[in-house]
């Protein structure tokens, strides 16, 4: 079994072509386990104003494309934009925007005041500087506009975490900013807050095998430094199955999601 959690926390991320290396990689694999990706970003749709009508919308992290074409059917066509080029290279062919762009949130490859609808989910996580993104937001959106998000905080897998507390010292699990850091950024930012909001999200599995491989085929691996090098022993892997064991409900073992649900309306 190999370690699967990918550390992020500002100072603390992986390089960013490991994060979409690995994304690219898991591209195939990723719509078969991401029930919870699918949840979240339709309460995140559900979220915005009932009466907006974007013009101009950009999917920010649009992975797999799922939301893309959602936003499609709700919007008509739009742009969508991820740092994956594997990812990119799956979501063409289904459709769903005029174009699909390679390019990194904390520097949008796009115009002042272009977009009236800034729409991510479950990507802006991995952006190390989460304040050059809100920037970048503010900067490309039309007064008026939106930038609605939804990310991971503080708290997300610590079932997960401190298991592998209890085998051994390494990094093994993600680590995510502070709720109260998204609220800061966000006063700061210059966009007024329409919703923010933390809200948990728990799944449940059989076993500790089950949630590793939905990781993997997530694209979720450890890029960590001082992470385990190669395969984890025997030994490691029984003594974390022991320790997760301890957090077993009647629906299985969980692993729990702090999820961070943004409104952001730039002023007119």
């Amino acid at each position: 079994m190999t370690d699967l959690s990918v550390a992020a926390l500002p100072g603390g991320l992986p390089d960013k072509r490991q994060v979409a290396a690995s994304f690219s990689r898991a591209a195939a694999s990723y719509d078969s386990v991401a029930e919870l990706q699918r949840d979240v970003g339709t309460q995140l749709m559900n979220r915005l104003p009932v009466d907006f009508r974007p013009a101009r919308w950009l999917d920010l992290g649009c992975g797999t494309g799922y939301f893309t074409r959602a936003l499609a059917e709700r919007f008509g066509e739009g742009l969508a934009l991820d740092i994956a080029e594997g990812m990119l290279r799956h979501a063409r062919p289904l459709g769903g925007a005029t174009h699909f762009i390679a390019g990194d949130a904390e520097r949008l490859p796009l115009q002042d005041s272009t977009c009236d609808l800034i729409f991510s989910s479950l990507a802006v996580q991995w952006c190390a500087d989460f304040e050059a993104v809100l920037g970048e937001a503010f900067r490309v959106l039309k007064p008026g506009g939106i930038f609605a998000f939804a990310s991971l905080c503080a708290g997300t897998l610590y079932e997960l975490r401190d298991s592998w507390r209890q085998v051994d010292g390494l990094v093994h699990v993600n680590r995510f900013r502070e709720f109260a850091r998204y609220e800061q950024l966000c006063a700061a930012s210059g966009l007024r807050s329409v919703c923010l909001e933390n809200r948990l999200h728990v799944l449940h599995y059989p076993d500790v095998r089950s949630l590793t491989h939905e990781l993997k085929a997530l694209g979720a691996h450890n890029l960590n430094p001082g992470r385990p090098g190669g395969l984890t022993g025997r030994a490691r892997i029984l003594g974390l199955v022991e320790a997760y064991e301890q957090f077993r409900q009647p629906q299985g073992l969980p692993a729990t999601y702090q999820v961070v649900y943004a409104v952001l309306e730039k002023p007119l």
